[in-house]
Parts: C-alpha cells; sequence; structure tokens
C-alpha cells in the first residue's frame, strides 16, 4: 500500500503564517502537523513508500524535512509545478499526478497534509481490510455550519455508502466525511476516468461522492477527533489543546 498525502496547497486564510511556510509544516505544540500525520502512517506495516505531494513554492521547505525526518518509510516529495492559487490541480488532480508520475499499482491510503487528528489510523486500516473495500472516514457532527462545509454521508447499518454529497446546503444526515480515505488497487484507475469525465477535481471528497455509484465504498466512523486548520484562530485553539494534552 502506497500512502499520498495532500499539501499542495497555498492556505491564504492563515497569512502571514504559511507565507513562507506550508501548513503542513506549521508547530502544533513544538511538533510539525506532518509529522503526527506520518506517526500515525507508520503504525501501518502495510505502508512502505510515503508520497507528499506539494506545489512549486513550498517544494524545498518539504524536501528539507524530509531530510530530517527519521522514519522507515521511503518518502518520495513530489512537485505539481503549480504555483498559486489560479493553477493549481486541486486535490484529485493531485492524486492523479502522483499516480501517473509514480506508475502507481497498489491500494493507496490519502490524506489531507492539514488535519491533525486524536483517533488510531490502524482502527481505520482494520476496517478496511474487514470489509476489503473503498472507504471515506466520517464523525457524528452536531452543528448544521459544520455539516455544510463538508461531504455530508448517508449509510446503511452495516456502513455502506448510499449518499455522498459535498458541501450541501440542506443535509441529510450528520455524517461528515474527512479528508482520508483509502482505495483498493482496482479503484486507482478510475481517478483518472472521474477526471476524464469532466468532474470536479478540487475537493477530495467529490470523487467519493461520484465512486459510491460505481462500486462499494464503507464509512468508518471514528471517535476522537480530527481538527481541520484553516484559519489563524483555529490554529491558535488546535495549538493550546495539544499542549494541554502534552
Amino acid at each position: 500500500m502506497k500512502a499520498i498525502i495532500l499539501a499542495a496547497g497555498y492556505a491564504t486564510r492563515l497569512y502571514p503564517l504559511t507565507i513562507d511556510k506550508p501548513k503542513a509544516l506549521l508547530p502544533i505544540a513544538n511538533k510539525p502537523i506532518l509529522d503526527y500525520i506520518v506517526d500515525e502512517i507508520e503504525t501501518l506495516p502495510e505502508i512502505d513508500d510515503l508520497i507528499i505531494v506539494s506545489n512549486h513554492k513550498f517544494y524545498p521547505n518539504f524536501t528539507d524535512w524530509c531530510k530530517e525526518k527519521e522514519t522507515r518509510l521511503n518518502i518520495i516529495v513530489l512537485n505539481d509545478n503549480t504555483t498559486d492559487d489560479t493553477n493549481k490541480l486541486g486535490a484529485i488532480g493531485d492524486i492523479e499526478y502522483a499516480i501517473e508520475k509514480l506508475n502507481i499499482d497498489d491500494d493507496i491510503l490519502v490524506m489531507a497534509g492539514d488535519n491533525i487528528f486524536t483517533f488510531k489510523l490502524k482502527d481505520y486500516y482494520n476496517a478496511y481490510k474487514e470489509k476489503n473495500s473503498d472507504f471515506v472516514l466520517v464523525k457524528e457532527m452536531d452543528r448544521i455550519e459544520d455539516l455544510r462545509r463538508m461531504a455530508n454521508v448517508e449509510i446503511t447499518d452495516d456502513g455502506k455508502v448510499v449518499g455522498m454529497v459535498e458541501k450541501p446546503q440542506n443535509p441529510k444526515t450528520n455524517l461528515a466525511a474527512f479528508a482520508s480515505y483509502i482505495y483498493k488497487k482496482d479503484t486507482v484507475p478510475m481517478i483518472k476516468k472521474y477526471l476524464s469525465e469532466g468532474n470536479n477535481p478540487d475537493a477530495p471528497g467529490f470523487f467519493p461522492s461520484w465512486l459510491y455509484k460505481h462500486k462499494d465504498v464503507y464509512a468508518y466512523t471514528f471517535t476522537g477527533e480530527c481538527y481541520d486548520i484553516g484559519t489563524p484562530e483555529s490554529y491558535k485553539e488546535v495549538n493550546e489543546i495539544f499542549e494541554k494534552l502534552n
């Protein structure tokens, strides 16, 4: 299995924090966000290659981080050659870029490089192994504002996805999908098909919203927290939370 971390965004809402540093390398309790993610990925012995997709601006930041990071994983940093929000490939475009660039023919774990979480990635992986199907990560959310800004998911009693809509105005359930996905080897070529049909390449939730209509997709409902750091205020809040934990 290969792990792909999406880190090619410019995080302009976090300025000035991210003018010269990618969001994934911002410290939380004196440790880069990316380190938290990689440390969890390391708990999955099935993963050998870790692929970080960066933009051109922050590519040197990630290569410098890679030289210092101690890990058993083979880390590959890819430059998607985009320079700002006007020519970015989008999250799904970046997944396909990594697949084509590295000729990936394997199961893949896809994660956003700016989400810091407290659940165990191993539990998510075990659910995937049990069902042997594609998976999305979901959590019950109470606030309608949160449900509107994320992908909203409908599932059966055994967790099969029967509905998924990115950023709906009128969510049908209280389940929101976070940017962490596990796709089987035979699903990987379907990402190219999805893009070739002219579908939205931007938010990563658009692909599984299309995929569940073509093959079985299941949802893993996690307990714990997953923080999407999007503003200076939320960054400060998460820092305070993790400083107390540590």
